[in-house]
């Protein structure tokens, strides 16, 4: 099994969903960002603490070598991955960064429609536009005050 998915596994076992996961080079830092469904309210650190517990007796029986551990929120400004993220968002601001620009464009700002098919739809100044989710380099949400 993956590390990624030995994270997800363990971390929705605990009724959290994993959000993002980032590794140093040589993984000797695993950083794991988890939210909430969405009628459970906000991370708090008792939340963090309590999967980072978790995580570390796993790693230790599933003999996972690292040094340092990571657990947090991921934040106001969100990433974006997965198509269900694009749908639980919707009408929220945004932020992409395309992997191949369109036209001479790779960085748009818009507000989310939601999903058409494998496509996040954002309308960017009035107009609806069509992202493919694997052309997406970076989606986040862009936090309103």
């Amino acid at each position: 099994m993956q590390l990624v998915e030995l994270i997800e596994q363990a971390v929705a076992g605990l009724g959290y969903e994993l959000v993002d996961f980032e590794t140093s080079p040589r993984a000797r830092l695993l950083r794991v960002f988890i939210d909430r469904l969405p009628e459970q309210g906000n991370i708090e650190i008792d939340d963090c603490t309590a999967v980072s517990n978790h995580l570390s007796r796993l790693f230790t029986v599933e003999n996972v070598d690292y040094d340092r551990l990571e657990v947090s929120s991921p934040g106001l400004d969100r990433p974006l991955k997965k198509a269900a993220d694009w749908q639980r968002f919707a009408g929220q601001d945004v932020q992409v960064k395309l992997r191949v620009p369109i036209g001479n464009q790779r960085n748009f700002a818009g507000r989310i429609v939601g999903m058409r098919g494998v496509s996040a739809v954002v309308a960017v100044d009035g107009e609806e536009r069509e992202f493919s989710l694997e052309g997406i380099e970076k989606a986040r949400l862009v936090p309103r005050f």
